[in-house]
Parts: structure tokens; sequence; C-alpha cells
């Protein structure tokens, strides 16, 4: 009883001193504390700590949980003057800790390899997935396959059936053009079944801002708010706490509006509302059911990060016997930060992993030469670019947004320059950082990025692979198939956690790197040829360029051989005018 009083006396003070100190915004997560008119860190603890009770409804902050958790929690500008109550689910004694939502559940089998690489099969149908789980997934050692949204969502006209539509939720039944309901759980069954989980790209934030009938047959009225195959209803949206005078995001500076109001006229979905979040969780929990790994959440961060915490501790555990017992869902946050905004990527981290987009835009910058940047520079591109760590994103070069220009879009690689994407993804596959995924396009033309996937007169997606070699059928890109992408994921998986070692570069485009003395790659972007004795740390012998070379069915390696000297080092020459400019040989390539 005393901790409680001690508490709440605590929390008063706070509130009154706020009347008389300004607030300000706080970077990093931290929190204003009106008491010393400073940011500061309140570690620890996760969850609602108190509740601001009676906000004046003007407050463009709003009146939400002061959530506590190792400094990653929503920014906030000042404290509501009242006194506050302690929530009824913190314990006092043992307080709750946030669930880890960063594992990705990736299948270890004893003796072979970790995997540790997704790939976006954007478009695909189930039945397309599945073949592809079982057929060269998880051969290949790819580790998840990130799907598109699964529920139903609206059917557009005009343009004729583009891929956004995928993107505006009608109903959360699972009947898309990607297929139904059984097609999708036959899916999730046969890709774990081959060592290849499944993530589900999660529209939670809004629903459709186009009517009709739905891909489920549902019908809805975004004008009035009605989604009755939810059911949701007018009072189940942002409306009433968004303060932009059109209802739509007018200014990305404003919090309130990138919360609560409608990212490109989509109706906005109030997560603060317990009846929101109990629907959006059963939706979330079917998944689970069938076996789904975890989720993309799109539009993260027009989301609250306190709402979704809320949302998070309705989900049940996975699946016990595929992932093991008390295992929480993976769950990866798009947050489009380029650090112009008050709303930043580190206020999402304590959630589950975290889109990091700077780092597809700097590496594509480097290899293209943009904006000054060079190959060399890529050697310290966290440190210089102040990236997140490590273990908290997910990486990529690009993904369906901004490979058409939109959602920090710019100079971004795509297959469009194929020989350049094709380093880009080398590299990001052989430098330890991240959780790296492969974009899988169809292909479409810049004056037409709203096109949707390969299809008949009818919008019936058509299938990706039906060929007897196994290739992808015309329109589908299928760039997790190129051989200098899947190759190297032998090559990080072999690598493993071990670090950089032996840097070398020319002060520009040729680059290359050991990962000690399990793998090395050399990279030639420049104009002329890369001719250099370089030191590694892999044993002295003959190995295989793995990029051009291959292991036949009987086991043995053929290609370019690489040799490495008694003194470690390599002698490497890449031309200029070649295609594939890059060598790359591990441990597990040693003849």
């Amino acid at each position: 009883m005393k901790i409680f009083i001690f508490i709440l006396l605590n929390f008063y003070v706070l509130s009154v001193l706020s009347l008389n100190c300004p607030g300000k915004a706080c970077k990093n997560g931290g929190l204003f504390n009106p008491e010393t008119c400073n940011c500061e860190c309140f570690p620890g603890y996760y969850g609602q700590t108190c509740q601001y009770l009676d906000c004046n409804a003007k407050d463009p902050n709003k009146c939400f949980s002061w959530s506590r958790d190792f400094c990653q929690l929503d920014e906030i500008t000042r404290f509501c003057p009242q006194l506050c109550k302690v929530c009824e689910n913190l314990k006092k004694d043992d307080p709750l800790r946030l669930p880890n939502h960063k594992d990705p559940h990736f299948m270890i089998k004893k003796g072979t390899p970790k995997k540790d690489v997704i790939v976006h099969l954007f478009e695909w149908k189930w039945t397309d997935i599945a073949n592809e789980c079982e057929n060269f997934l998880g051969p290949k050692g790819y580790g998840g396959v990130q799907v598109s949204p699964p529920n139903e969502h609206a059917l557009v006209e005009d343009p004729f059936r583009p891929w956004w539509q995928r993107y505006q939720p009608v109903s959360y039944k699972l009947t898309s053009r990607s297929g139904n309901e059984d097609k999708f759980k036959d899916m999730v069954e046969k890709c774990n079944a081959a060592g290849v989980r499944i993530y589900v790209d999660a529209v939670i934030n809004h629903m459709s801002a186009t009517g009709g009938k739905g891909s489920g047959g549902s019908v809805s009225d975004p004008a009035n708010k009605n989604y009755p195959g939810v059911p949701y209803t007018s009072k189940d949206f942002n409306d009433k706490n968004c303060q932009s005078p059109s209802g739509g995001i007018e200014n990305y500076n404003d919090t309130n509006q990138v919360r609560n109001c409608k990212l490109v006229g989509l109706p906005d979905l109030d997560t603060g509302s317990e009846y929101v979040r109990e629907k959006i969780a059963n939706y979330m929990n079917k998944l689970i059911d069938f076996g789904v790994a975890g989720f993309r959440i799109d539009a993260s961060k027009h989301m609250w990060p306190s709402d979704l915490i809320e949302i998070y501790e309705k989900l049940k555990n996975l699946d016990k016997i595929i992932f093991g017992a008390n295992k929480k869902p993976f769950i990866f946050h798009e947050v489009i930060d380029l650090g112009k905004e008050p709303i930043e990527n580190t206020q999402y981290t304590h959630l589950g992993r975290v889109t990091e987009f700077k780092y597809g835009m700097y590496l594509s910058q480097a290899v293209l030469k943009k904006n000054g940047q060079k190959m060399s520079d890529l050697k310290n591109l966290r440190e210089q670019k102040n990236l997140i760590a490590a273990g908290d994103s997910l990486v990529f070069i690009d993904n369906h947004d901004n490979q058409r220009g939109h959602g920090a879009g710019g100079d971004i690689l795509t297959y469009k320059k194929s020989r350049d994407y094709k380093m880009a993804n080398a590299f990001m596959l052989a430098w330890p950082y991240g959780l790296p995924k492969i974009m899988s396009s169809y292909d479409f033309p810049l004056s037409d990025d709203a096109r949707g996937p390969p299809s008949d007169s009818d919008g019936n997606t058509k299938p990706a692979l039906t060929k007897p070699d196994g290739d992808c059928e015309k329109g589908w890109i299928c760039e997790h198939r190129w051989e200098e992408i899947y190759k190297m994921i032998e090559l990080r998986s072999i690598a493993e956690d071990s670090e950089v070692t032996n840097w070398w570069d020319n002060g520009g485009n040729q680059i290359a790197f050991s990962r000690k003395e399990k793998a090395f790659i050399a990279i030639n972007n420049e104009d002329f040829a890369m001719d250099a004795t370089i030191q590694t740390d892999l044993e002295m012998g003959d190995y295989i360029d793995v990029i051009s070379g291959y292991k036949d069915s009987s086991g043995k390696w053929t290609g370019k051989i690489i040799t490495v000297k008694a003194d470690k080092t390599v002698d490497i020459y890449i031309p200029s005018y070649i295609d594939n400019r890059i060598i790359a040989i591990h441990s597990g390539s040693k003849l």
C-alpha cells in the first residue's frame, strides 16, 4: 500500500510541476520530465504504467498510456496535468517484460548452416508459393517468405486491379486474389514442412477507401465508415481524434496527424479502441493458428506504439509443435524514417524489428555513385549514416513501394538496373548487418506503376511458375532466383556471425573483405579492371567462385578457381566489361 501511495504522489508532483514547465519534443524515445524540464529515459518496464485521466481533448498528443521500456517510447511533449492511476495489469513486485518479437523463428536443423534471409514474393498466388517453398526456397536456404496481405480487399476498377488494392482491406476474411483460406492454410503447412517460414503483411491501420464488393463478396461503404464484413462502423475510426482541416495527413511534422488522420484518404482505424484491438488480434490469431511465424505491420508509423503494444499482448504464442513452446510471433514494422520527421524508427524498436529504409537508399547511392557516394564508403555505413542497431533492423535494397518511387523512393536500385542491383544485393548478403529481405517482383513500366501482377482479362493472377525448367513465367521477374543473389545466401549462412576482416578498397568503387576464416567477397564497380592481391583469413587452397560456379548433382564443384596462397592472400582480377563483376568464395566451396 505504501508503494502504491508513493507512486501516486510522485506522479501528482510531476503533474503539478508540468503546469510551470514548457514541454519539448524528446528524441530517441526519451520522456519529457517536467520536474527537471529535460528529456529523460525511464528504463526497465513496459505496458501501461499509468493512464492520464480527463486529458484535454485538444491536447495535440491526446491522452494515451505512458509506456516505460528501455527508452523506446512514444514521444511525449508534455504530461497531462492530472493525477494518474496505476494500471491494473502492472505487477508491482514483478513488472511485466516486453515479449521478444524480434526472433524470425527460422528452422534450425542440426548439421546445416543457419537460415536468415527472407524473400518477398510480391503478389504471388498461395499455390505458387507452396510450390516454390518445396522446390526452390527450402533447398536454396531461404528462411522465410513475406506474403501479400491475405485478407479480403477492394476490387478497384480504375485503374484496373492495381497492386495497391491489396492494401485496402474490406474485411479480415482470408479471401484475396492470391487465393482462398484453404489454399492459404495449405501453403503455410507446405512451407513449414520445407523449412520456410511465412510472414503475413498485416494491414491493420486502416480500411478501404473503395466501396462495393470486395474479393470475398463483402460489401463496404467507406463514405459512411461501414464495413459489415468485420463489422466496423463509424465509431471505430479516428475521425474524432484527427485535428487536420481535411481529415487527412497534411503535415508530417505533426505527430497527431500522422497517427490519427487518414493516410492518402484511407479511413483510419481507432486502434485505441478495445473493440478494434480485439478484431485485429482475432485476425492475427487466426493466422497464428494456421502456422504463420510472424507479421510485417504495414504503415506502423501511422499507429501509436502504445496501441500496438495492447494489440500484441492479445496475440497467441506460435504453434508449439512447429516452433517450440512459449514462442511469440516475429513482428517487423514498416516505419519510413529518413531523418526528417519527429516520428523515428527507434520509437518502434521495443516492439520488434523495424524496416531500415536508409540502408537500401545509401547502398543504392553508393553503387550508382550518386550524391558523392562510393563503394568504399560502405565500410562504415551504419556508423556514418546513423542506422539503427543490427538486431533491431530488417534491411532490403528495394521493396514494393520504393521501387515504384513511393514510400521513401528516389535513388533506389531495382531489377531494372540488373547489373548494379546484383552487386547491391551481393553486398547486403555478405555484410553482417540486419535481417535481409530479397524483393521478388513482377515487371511494370514506370509510366504505369499502379499495374497489378500478370493477370488475365478478368483480373485473375497468372501463375508465376509453370515452365518445365522451373523458370518464372513472362512478366514475373523472380530476382530471388538470380544466381548472383541466391548463391550468396549459402555464403551468408556459412559466414554466420563472424566479423568482417581485411577490408580492402581502392579509395573508390572496388572493394573486398573477409568474414574471418569463413568467406571472402570482391566487387568491381569501376570502369576499369580490378587487379589486386588481397589479404584473406581463409585456409590455403583452391576454392570455386560460387557466383560463376556451381555444384553438380554428384556434389562436385565446377567453375572459376580462386587460389588462397600460403600467406592467405588471393589474386583477384575482375574485368569491367562483364555483367557479373562479383567474386565470392567460402569454406564450403574449397576443393
